[in-house]
């Protein structure tokens, strides 16, 4: 007892002292603003709806009646609409032997549109970027990426250029945390921050069921964003960045294994899912949490959960009685979470004791472009912003999850009000829909009535 007495003293300090040199040191620290940012909407012509993806999985001849059901099942359950988008490679029926020109026209796509988009509405010329962090999980080809972003944009001979590869879902925030470091040593830098996934030359074609999930729930996207610590920009940025928090549980190995990039028993590649993933999502989670809730929530917040988490061990409560838990809505506005899945978005809620209002941007960035891997997050942001939600001095948490097995978090602050609609200009007011049941569930509705896995963790 006198240990938890301890430990909750402790907590009360930590998060006291951190907020007394947040506010000592508010003037000399680096800033890290967000100036703009642009999410990638392919052409239309590349859109999947459940009949076409049904349609590719019939053309896969390995595949039994259990596989096909399995399959069929992912996607009426999936949570995703009738409007995200594939490559063209797939699309064509050539999913089985993708060339690295399909490759690199779905990235040269990708950089015509949203990188060249936040250019454009920033006014900011390519010359002026100093700085450029690109992340793409599993296409890494030579010359890099972030090397061709630099020819095609004509950047300068002295652009910081840094290519992360291998990084899954959660690379988006640790691209900006590279950013934000950089920028830590560098006055008045102007970053470019690039994050996308490539699904053209990763389409799995075997038949293990831990590495077909990908193929139902993963769609092409992608976002690019400007940050500076330039303080002439700050009255033109959207958000101010406050704090970002990254863990890293890879040092288990039931995490590490968790989601894995690898041939299967046909020497077929594909990432496998394993089912100590939802465990390790929960394990990365709550590491993060536990060093982002001091920096972030009033000091209030904190001794109110540690006073009843302290009476509850004095009056030695038992059972299934919840603990009590930390009011994160405390501290923050907006919930930007990563839509992996429904069962992932669920999960989040259950955990942070959120709304159905406070995970609708999730819910519905998963319906309209799918799991768009790292880049997802950008997509929830604007579609807060599209229906005008985020207004000046609201707080907003972005949490992201990834292979490794990682939880990363910031924390921004909004600088002026926004109301730009972006990728989702055509379609927001059609959001949320009266429903998100699957406009094919009569015709493959059957498929609820066999055993098997329906959407669960995919990061």
């Amino acid at each position: 007892m006198e240990l938890l007495a301890v430990v909750t003293a402790l907590l009360l300090a930590h998060a006291l002292a951190y907020l007394a040199w947040q506010a000592a040191s508010r003037r000399r620290r680096s800033r890290c603003y967000l100036l703009d940012y642009a999410c990638h909407k392919p052409s239309d012509d590349r859109k999947v709806t459940t009949e076409t993806a049904g349609a590719v999985i019939e053309r896969n001849k390995r595949l039994g009646l259990s596989e096909y059901r399995f399959l069929l099942k992912v996607i009426v359950n999936s949570g995703i609409g009738e409007h995200t988008y594939c490559p063209r490679n797939v699309l064509e029926g050539r999913e089985e032997r993708p060339t690295l020109a399909d490759a690199l026209d779905e990235m040269d796509a990708f950089f015509s549109d949203a990188v060249a988009s936040v250019l454009s509405k920033s006014n900011v010329d390519p010359l002026a970027v100093d700085l450029v962090v690109l992340n793409v999980g599993s296409f890494s080809p030579a010359p890099s990426l972030v090397s061709r972003l630099v020819a095609r944009f004509g950047l300068r001979d002295d652009v910081m250029a840094y290519n992360l590869s291998g990084m899954g879902c959660s690379a988006g925030l640790i691209a900006v945390d590279v950013a934000r470091n950089v920028m830590l040593t560098r006055p008045r830098t102007m970053a470019l921050v690039v994050t996308s996934e490539s699904c053209a030359p990763n389409w799995y074609m075997g038949t293990d069921k831990s590495m077909m999930l990908g193929n139902c729930l993963f769609r092409c996207g992608g976002a690019a964003v400007l940050l500076t610590n330039d303080p002439a920009f700050r009255r033109r940025a959207k958000m101010e960045l406050r704090c970002l928090v990254r863990a890293n549980i890879g040092a288990h190995d039931d995490a590490h294994a968790a989601a894995v990039h690898r041939e299967d028993s046909d020497g077929r590649l594909g990432v496998s899912l394993s089912k100590a993933l939802p465990k390790a999502a929960v394990r990365a989670f709550t590491e993060n949490l536990q060093r982002l809730a001091p920096r972030i929530l009033p000091a209030g917040e904190l001794a109110r959960f540690a006073a009843r988490l302290l009476l509850r061990k004095l009056l030695r409560r038992k059972g299934k009685e919840e603990g009590p838990k930390i009011d994160f809505k405390t501290g923050v506005d907006h919930f930007c979470l990563h839509p992996g899945g429904t069962a992932v978005i669920e999960a989040v809620r259950k955990s942070l004791g959120l709304s159905a209002r406070d995970v609708e941007p999730a819910r519905m960035t998963l319906h309209r472009w799918g799991n768009t891997s790292a880049s997802s997050l950008w997509y929830v942001l604007s579609y807060m912003e599209a229906k005008r939600r985020l207004k000046r001095g609201d707080r907003v948490l972005m949490v992201t999850f990834g292979s490794g097995f990682k939880c990363n978090s910031c924390y921004w602050e909004v600088t002026r009000d926004l109301e730009d609609a972006g990728a989702w200009e055509d379609c927001i007011d059609q959001y949320p829909p009266e429903t998100l049941v699957n406009p094919y569930m009569d015709k493959f509705g059957w498929v609820n009535d066999i055993q098997g896995q329906g959407g669960g963790f995919v990061f």
